[in-house]
């Protein structure tokens, strides 16, 4: 069993980082395989709506092939689990994740919902607003996606601006750590 996370902060070690960890401790600690990727300093290139994915249907994106997407790809559709980590830019998810989900959102589509039944889950950091509209645009990815989305002790958001300043956010972090533990037994139930 393995989650892989994708870490859409611009910062590698940042506050977007620090709440995945919260979540890995939890399910390494059940005995499930981790991977985080970060996505700073990656230039991924956004969906052009071009239906190649619909005609190829080789669960990849055959039109941009000079970014790691297609490697991202493989890597969701390899794992049981993912999450999706982003801090609030101007309201809502960083660029390099909506281009990561408008891509690979497209071709789990177009390969008949290659994600269908995996567990994913939304972890946004947020300064002060834009959580809720971040936190539901991930959420739709993975709806749309036939994914199982679980629950925790509030929305998985950790309020911080400086990095590590969300590691101070006892409630973001508890809410992390019960995400956790969900998605562990989740995924748990589902693997059999």
């Amino acid at each position: 069993m393995k989650v892989v996370a994708f870490n859409g902060s611009a910062r590698k070690k940042g506050n977007t980082a620090i709440m995945i960890e919260q979540v890995f401790d939890v399910l390494k600690a059940e005995g499930i395989e981790t991977e985080l990727i970060s996505l700073a300093g990656k230039d991924l290139k956004g969906c052009l709506a071009c239906g190649k994915c619909s005609e190829s249907k080789n669960r990849r994106c055959p039109a941009i092939t000079d970014d790691p997407v297609n490697e991202y790809i493989a890597k969701i559709d390899e794992a049981q689990g993912v999450i999706l980590g982003s801090p609030v830019y101007f309201s809502t998810l960083s660029s390099s994740l909506k281009a990561l989900i408008d891509r690979a959102g497209s071709v789990g589509k177009a390969n008949g919902d290659m994600y269908r039944r995996k567990v994913g889950a939304a972890v946004v950091a947020v300064r002060r607003a834009g959580s809720v509209l971040t936190f539901d645009t991930i959420n739709n990815f993975f709806l749309i996606s036939q994914m199982i989305v679980p629950g925790s002790s509030y929305w998985n958001t950790g309020i911080g601006r400086a990095p590590g300043e969300v590691s101070d956010d006892a409630e973001g972090m508890q809410t992390m750590k019960t995400l956790g533990e969900n998605m562990a037994w989740l995924i748990q139930k589902t693997a059999s």
